[in-house]
């Protein structure tokens, strides 16, 4: 893939990609105009002449931080800029996941393994987010600071940290909370005064648009993970695709405020977390299951021990599928057409695999839940027995 960016032989006429995209941004913040890329009509034109007038369909809704986050790369080749940017990303997810998985890191990276490809493939930012929540996990308990940094920095992707959000609200987390507020506080001040206010009110009007684009069908629904897509490209109205999507956000976040409110183990609770938190936006798209990745590190070592060979067999499918079906498209385009393109309408398949998975852990966790608290209501009753039989003995 560096030799694709870079243009070399073959690849000197290619497309563009999503880290194209970051590239481009990056140049506009050293030229002094990010807000342009905000606009889709003059990013639109920027992309044509990166690519020799190729269209793509990339508009730019990060916030402001991502746009800071981005401009070094710009200081070095497009080619050099990718491979630096996903060896160092990809590095450190990894580095995290092992902290989290421990034993169980190869049975993770082998039931990851297509969304890690596809994250390779167009130079995306799953691994940076994963990463970012796998680090909350681990310090969420006993070291809130880092926690919050780590919950801080997801402003680059606030969707998919409101599950942990909700986590650090409910578990009252508090240290990790206004660590977290303080962040994104202080880098927007940052944001305002390097790259003007301005900056603020071409990103909103983005986010405005965006909606308007994931209304009318005008993203590559199949690659996304939502309920929304799935009902969209099945036929339905927006607004109907809209409301289920809100109804299953709801219903993944009262999980986790249940499984808190039930005390179940802390790590427990935050893979919870991390599996709803795929299922919670309407823009989720199959590079952001690194942080599925998470939430299977967490619970699997559980999950194994608690859930029958069945049980075990459809969680490794779930989470396989979740991520294989965009190959599997790409695949059959492949051989239908002779390329991998796809500019035709594929159905969404992503977030049913994701409903399977996220009901089939919350069964077999609430089991293992009950059977353990009944071992220790038998073994509570044995102790007391065994108390008063004590007693009555010395009272002989």
């Amino acid at each position: 893939m560096t030799g694709w960016f870079s243009r070399w032989g073959a690849w000197r006429d290619r497309g563009l990609l999503d880290f194209d995209a970051f590239y481009i941004v990056a140049q506009r913040v050293w030229l002094g105009d990010p807000a342009q890329a905000y606009r889709f009509d003059r990013l639109v034109q920027m992309q044509m002449d990166a690519s020799g007038g190729k269209f793509s369909f990339m508009p730019w809704t990060y916030p402001p931080q991502f746009d800071l986050l981005v401009a070094p790369l710009a200081l070095v080749p497009v080619g050099t800029a990718y491979f630096l940017f996903s060896a160092a990303t990809l590095g450190f997810y990894l580095l995290t996941l092992r902290a989290v998985a421990k034993s169980y890191f190869a049975l993770v990276v082998i039931l990851l393994s297509p969304a890690l490809l596809i994250n390779l493939m167009c130079g995306q930012n799953g691994f940076l987010t994963g990463g970012l929540i796998g680090l909350a996990c681990l310090t969420i308990e006993r070291r809130q600071v880092a926690a919050g940094l780590s919950l801080g920095a997801m402003i680059i992707k606030p969707h998919l940290a409101i599950a942990f959000a909700v986590y650090a609200l409910l578990a009252r987390r508090w240290i990790t909370v206004i660590t977290a507020t303080t962040v994104i506080l202080s880098s927007s001040i940052l944001c305002t005064l390097l790259l003007g206010p301005q900056i603020w009110s071409a990103f909103l009007g983005s986010v405005n648009d965006s909606a308007t684009y994931l209304g009318r069908g005008a993203y590559p629904l199949f690659r996304m993970i939502s309920v929304y897509a799935m009902l969209r490209t099945a036929g339905f109205s927006a607004s109907l695709a809209f409301l289920s999507q809100v109804v299953v956000a709801v219903f993944a976040l009262s999980i986790v405020a249940r499984a808190i409110y039930r005390r179940l183990p802390a790590h427990w609770c935050l893979g919870l977390a991390a599996v709803a938190s795929v299922l919670i936006s309407p823009y989720a798209y199959d590079y952001d299951l690194t942080i599925l990745g998470v939430g299977m590190a967490l619970l699997l070592p559980d999950l194994t021990r608690l859930a029958s060979a069945r049980e075990r067999a459809a969680i490794y499918s779930m989470t396989l599928l979740a991520g294989s079906y965009t190959w599997f498209q790409i695949l059959r385009a492949c051989v239908q057409y002779g390329t991998g393109v796809i500019d035709y309408p594929v159905p969404s398949f992503g977030g049913f695999p994701l409903l399977v998975l996220l009901w089939l852990t919350v069964r077999v966790l609430l089991r293992g839940a009950g059977e353990q608290a009944a071992v220790q209501t038998v073994s509570t009753e044995g102790d007391l027995v065994d108390s008063i039989g004590a007693a009555l003995r010395g009272r002989q």
